[in-house]
């Protein structure tokens, strides 16, 4: 614990503000325990408090506005590479976009707390055309409850922590030995979950023009095409294809009830 704090010391603002910042811009870093070690930095008199948040703060706040934007001018392009580390893309931002779609604009506010959502939330937002200062004010208030959460946790635990790794330290190689045969687990669950979707990984696509040869050839009494484009992007009266049926992506499971089973269905997007 005293090389964690001592360490914390030197670069304690330095190491949480990059660490936080790489968390919001969607790379797999330990934004939570950063903040618990602050936390116990803070304990100890290693840290200032108040100079801790708000470095969190301004981490927090340029990644996930960074993120914003980037959703809002690339769209689900962006959101789908976000989701490269999930073996089911399409599962990943559908899950993201139905928490917006139950909760609204409180998904903000907690989705710091919510693995996976962490990453989509700001993008996603930019994506569904959400007003930047109302963007703003939820992601200060979710970056502030989650900062403050996390660096308490750490003030308050800070004995309990030194206690920990005083075991890990005295464990020593045995503790080396149980991270390596974790690591290998997780990567053989990593690629038997990869094994069992990748034939999910490619969506089949028509091009526009083979479904407009089909209707132009009296074809149409035998196709049906489905607007399936997610809340945020569709609004009662929203201008579709002629002759398409809309249907609600969150709430598949009673939709699919209603599509017919004489046709050829073809889905489209945002």
């Amino acid at each position: 614990m005293n090389d964690l704090l001592m360490m914390m010391g030197r670069h304690g603002y330095a190491l949480t503000f990059g660490i936080l910042l790489a968390e919001s811009l969607g790379f797999p870093f330990p934004a939570s325990i950063a903040l618990v070690a602050g936390g116990a930095a803070i304990a100890s008199h290693t840290l200032s408090g108040p100079g801790l948040l708000l470095t969190a703060m301004i981490a927090l706040v340029v990644g996930d506005t960074w993120q914003f934007w980037l959703g809002r001018y690339t769209g689900w392009g962006l959101l789908a590479f976000l989701c490269r580390v999930s073996m089911n893309p399409e599962t990943c931002i559908l899950r993201s976009a139905e928490s917006f779609y139950k909760r609204g604009k409180v998904t903000l506010v907690i989705a710091k707390f919510v693995p996976g959502i962490n990453t989509m939330a700001a993008p996603l937002a930019g994506s569904m055309k959400m007003p930047f200062d109302l963007f703003l004010r939820l992601n200060v208030a979710g970056s502030l409850l989650y900062a403050v959460t996390y660096l308490f946790v750490g003030y308050l635990c800070r004995d309990f922590l030194a206690a920990t790794l005083k075991s890990f330290y005295a464990a020593g190689r045995a503790m080396e030995i149980l991270v390596i045969l974790a690591v290998l687990v997780y990567a053989a669950y990593r690629v038997l979950q990869f094994l069992k979707y990748r034939k999910y990984a490619v969506v089949p696509r028509v091009q526009v023009e083979e479904i407009a040869a089909r209707l132009a050839a009296g074809e149409a009494d035998r196709i049906q095409i489905v607007d399936v484009r997610s809340h945020g992007y569709y609004d009662r009266g929203a201008e579709r294809i002629y002759g398409s049926i809309r249907i609600e992506p969150n709430n598949l499971e009673e939709e699919i009830k209603n599509l017919p089973k004489d046709k050829d269905i073809y889905l489209y997007c945002t």
